[in-house]
């Protein structure tokens, strides 16, 4: 059978005591050394006994090199914690004034809103009234310098809005004249083709007349005749307009 777990407890005897403390400092030197070797790491070990004799051990290194480097250590460290201790009172007291101020400010933006007024007294009233006041002159000053600018730029973009009217209006006469003149053109270029020469009102008298004796042949086979027609440049005339023309019956 395995032995049962030690309770660690001071030796009461003296010279176990003494016998424990001998076996136990060989094994920790020893282990000290194994892992200085293994690990190749630097190991300080400094044992007091109960009579106050010094054992020790250390790598290769001095003791004074490695008792240094653990000084600079153990200082940076305290240095560190003191730095965040200081830190964080100074963010607590920060975060005091911060908190004190937020109820401040809300307190204030409830007695503006008409809220909480039993805890003012006649002059604070007063006070928060002069403030009310100032603040609606600032608040009516700039709707008015709103309203300034926005009628400003409203008539800005009327007066542009008028100039391209009258452009508009500009091109459609120009348009509308250039219609007109070209219906005039058209108009007095169909007159001059449609109205008879001089030439055709002075012709011989005897074409008249074979014109009346064409006129008053007789019908065939029961039929009355079609009107001949006379062309006179680009227009054809029936033989009556010609008579009527000449002065004829």
């Amino acid at each position: 059978m395995g032995r049962g777990r030690v309770q660690l407890k001071r030796i009461e005897n003296k010279i176990n005591r003494q016998v424990t403390f001998s076996k136990r400092r060989s094994g920790l030197l020893k282990k000290a050394h194994e892992i200085s070797v293994l690990c190749d790491a630097e190991v300080a070990l400094i044992i007091f006994s109960t009579k106050g004799k010094l054992y020790e051990y250390s790598t290769d290194s001095s003791m004074e090199k490695i008792l240094e480097r653990y000084e600079q250590y153990s200082y940076a460290e305290k240095a560190i914690t003191s730095s965040d201790l200081e830190s964080q009172g100074n963010w607590c007291h920060e975060y005091g004034k911060l908190k004190a101020k937020v109820e401040a400010l809300s307190k204030s933006q409830r007695h503006l809103m008409g809220e909480q007024l039993d805890s003012l007294n006649v002059k604070e009233l007063q006070q928060l009234e002069n403030q009310l006041e100032t603040s609606l002159r600032h608040i009516r000053s700039r709707k008015s310098q709103v309203m300034f600018d926005s009628i400003a730029e409203l008539q800005t973009k009327e007066k542009v809005l008028r100039e391209q009217n009258k452009n508009l209006e500009k091109q459609v006469m120009e348009k509308q004249k250039a219609k007109v003149l070209t219906q005039e053109a058209h108009w007095e270029h169909t007159q001059t083709i449609s109205t008879p020469s001089p030439a055709f009102l002075m012709a011989e008298p005897h074409s008249t007349l074979n014109l009346r004796s064409y006129q008053g042949r007789a019908t065939v086979e029961g039929e009355e005749a079609a009107e001949p027609q006379v062309r006179i440049g680009n227009s054809l005339l029936p033989p009556w307009m010609l008579t009527h023309l000449h002065g004829g019956p």
